[in-house]
């Protein structure tokens, strides 16, 4: 069953592009998050995505949340994807694709893992859910949302 706004975030760990284990319970009470789920590391839309993402890293920032992409690329995949584009934030594995049914991620065009973000307040609930294959709208969507209920 997919995650909705109103839902507290499940806790979960997985490696992230460091190979350290990454768990969601280390924010909870903290600071908000922007979880982005995303196809795959070095495409055209997902390379947009994380680049503008990047590029508004500072604006997360300064409203206080962290920024995590999810992807079922590998950790060494990952670690190349964040230092070709000078990624900020954290990357988080999900080769076993448990992250996406944890989060009802479906899959788009019933092949492409899909496109979806979620906001976390810091309490953990789930502020947004946003599903769109386009990719830079992800990022104007979050911002709103975090300016609004921050």
């Amino acid at each position: 069953m997919a995650l909705k706004v109103g839902d507290t975030l499940p806790n979960f760990t997985a490696k992230d592009s460091n190979g350290n284990i990454f768990n969601s319970q280390d924010f909870i009470g903290k600071q908000p998050l922007v979880i982005y789920f995303y196809p795959k590391d070095d495409t055209p839309g997902c390379t947009v995505q994380a680049c503008s993402f990047r590029d508004h890293y500072q604006e997360f920032k300064d409203l206080g949340a962290e920024v995590i992409g999810i992807s079922s690329d590998s950790v060494q995949s990952h670690v190349r994807f964040k230092s070709r584009f000078n990624l900020p934030f954290i990357l988080l594995s999900d080769n076993d694709r448990k992250l996406r049914k944890l989060f009802g991620v479906a899959n788009n065009f019933l092949v492409l893992p899909g496109r979806e973000t979620f906001v976390v307040d810091g309490n953990g609930t789930i502020l947004m859910v946003f599903n769109s294959m386009s990719a830079k709208i992800h990022i104007t969507k979050a911002l709103e949302i975090l300016k609004k209920e921050l």
